[in-house]
């Protein structure tokens, strides 16, 4: 049973009264098919307005569902004949990271993604979806590979951020963050990122210069996360919801803000309530998009994603005498 969140309570209560009302039909030989029907109308209702009406805070619970979708969930999908390939060719394979070859509709792309795990012991294993700088090593060499075979590159994005550990430090783990911007930036190929549950700080943006950045409805994508701003601003934590609203982390502020191109819509509740059919509404959105980016030369390409990051953000100018 998916785990509840405090803004689905009063959806959980109303559809737990119809179980009821069902139960004691049956057992009573009652007819109560009238104000079932009602009840049932109220709950669509009620779905319609709870869902539609989120704000930052719940989505930020919603992208960190223990059950919410993960690359490998997507992959198998979306994806056909997924190959995954392993290590950085320096020092280890990075589980937090996963990525290989496959077919999308028949053509041959690249796939690289964040990997977090769902039980305590696959989480250990894949270090909580925080990747260590061979993690981003082996993505970039996916990269290249797929340059050098003019394969598209599609990125998913799941990560609190990079793994911020001694280790990670000592083997240059911003060095490696910022080897993959800068060269992502170069790339010859069609590149397409979706930010599918938590997309935090440099952990993510690593895997988002991107032609097109998309976002799931209720997925994050901020330069820090909502409690580490709340321990900034306010010296404590607590204050994570309000840092959250005034962040404007959320896929509708950022499409706003032009920082990501598209939203993907999810199924009401959260990604989470039917795998399947998310996936579905996420091949829809890789369909459209990648249609219009294979159709540009590699100049282009390189040029399209200049100009969207150069676009991005506000300034203005003053003359100070």
């Amino acid at each position: 049973m998916s785990k509840l969140m405090a803004f689905e309570e009063p959806v959980v209560k109303l559809r737990e009264k119809i179980v009821e009302l069902k139960t004691i039909a049956l057992e009573a030989d009652v007819d109560m098919s009238g104000e079932i029907e009602k009840l049932e109308i109220r709950l669509q209702e009620l779905e319609k307005s709870v869902y539609a009406n989120m704000k930052p805070w719940d989505r930020v619970q919603v992208a960190r569902h223990a059950e919410r979708p993960t690359t490998l969930d997507y992959i198998a999908h979306i994806f056909d004949d997924f190959i995954e390939l392993h290590g950085d060719r320096t020092f280890k394979d990075d589980a937090a990271i996963v990525g290989g070859i496959a077919s999308f509709n028949g053509q041959p792309i690249t796939i690289i993604g964040h990997q977090r795990g769902k039980t305590t012991k696959e989480n250990i294993r894949r270090n909580f979806g925080m990747p260590h700088p061979e993690g981003y090593r082996k993505a970039l060499r996916l990269m290249k590979q797929a340059e050098k075979f003019n394969r598209p590159i599609i990125c998913l994005i799941d990560t609190k951020g990079a793994y911020p550990g001694k280790a990670a430090e000592e083997r240059g783990q911003s060095e490696a963050i910022a080897r993959n911007l800068f060269e992502m930036a170069g790339l010859r190929v069609p590149v397409i990122s979706i930010v599918i549950g938590e997309g935090g700080s440099g952990g993510a943006l690593a895997l988002g210069v991107a032609n097109k950045i998309l976002m799931l409805e209720n997925a994050t994508y901020s330069v820090i996360s909502p409690e580490g701003a709340a321990s900034i601003l306010w010296k404590d934590a607590t204050y994570a919801q309000q840092a959250a609203e005034a962040m404007k982390i959320t896929a509708p502020d950022l499409k706003n803000l032009e920082v990501i191109d598209d939203i993907i819509p999810e199924v009401a509740g959260g990604a989470h309530k039917d795998v399947l059919a998310q996936a579905n509404f996420m091949k829809q959105a890789l369909e459209l998009h990648l249609s219009e980016l294979t159709k540009l030369t590699s100049d282009e390409l390189i040029e399209n994603r200049y100009t969207k990051f150069k676009n991005i953000g506000q300034f203005s100018e003053e003359n100070i005498d």
